[in-house]
């Protein structure tokens, strides 16, 4: 039994460890913002049940520095009235972040760009987004939490929809 452990200890000894990632936020902005407000222009007065929908698209893109990139979050929120289908607001926004990132492996790096950059982004997307729905005369939007990783696999999945879509033979009419 000692020949076993003895086997197993030094196997870890033997591979390179690999460093742990690393990520700085070297800046982060709005880097454009609209607010409509819908209502207000119609005089609507009375109770409103709104119906809110939010839009969520992600980019990413290296930087003219070494390990520097810079990834958006763009958000759409539009919130009708439920029935009538009226617009009552409309927000769109385009938060970036500048990341310094070493170590990543490169077949990592897209993930990560587009799944732990903006989760570090989303709290401070949140927070613009419910000030400016209050201070636009609504009550505060709280944004519930975005999973980038279920949103990052999903448009996955639709580009390789989209892919196999193209090649695949078109019927005659």
């Amino acid at each position: 039994m000692a020949e076993g452990d003895n086997g197993a200890a030094a196997q870890p000894q033997q591979q390179p460890q690999q460093q742990q990632a690393k990520m700085n936020v070297m800046a982060q902005f709005v880097r454009d913002m609209s607010f409509e407000n819908i209502l207000s222009q119609k005089g609507v007065t009375g109770e409103v049940q709104p119906d809110v929908q939010v839009q969520v698209n992600l980019d990413a893109k290296k930087r003219n520095t070494e390990n520097q990139y810079e990834v958006l979050v763009k958000l759409r929120v539009d919130s009708k009235t439920k029935g009538s289908g009226e617009q009552l607001f409309l927000l769109e926004l385009d938060y970036a972040g500048v990341f310094n990132i070493e170590n990543v492996p490169e077949d990592q790096l897209h993930p990560y760009l587009l799944i732990e950059c903006p989760r570090m982004l989303f709290p401070f997307v949140r927070r613009i987004v419910s000030d400016v729905t209050r201070d636009g005369g609504f009550p505060p939007l709280n944004l519930e939490t975005i999973d980038f990783l279920a949103l990052y696999r999903s448009e996955l999945q639709r580009r390789t929809q989209a892919q196999a879509a193209e090649g695949a033979p078109k019927a005659d009419a």
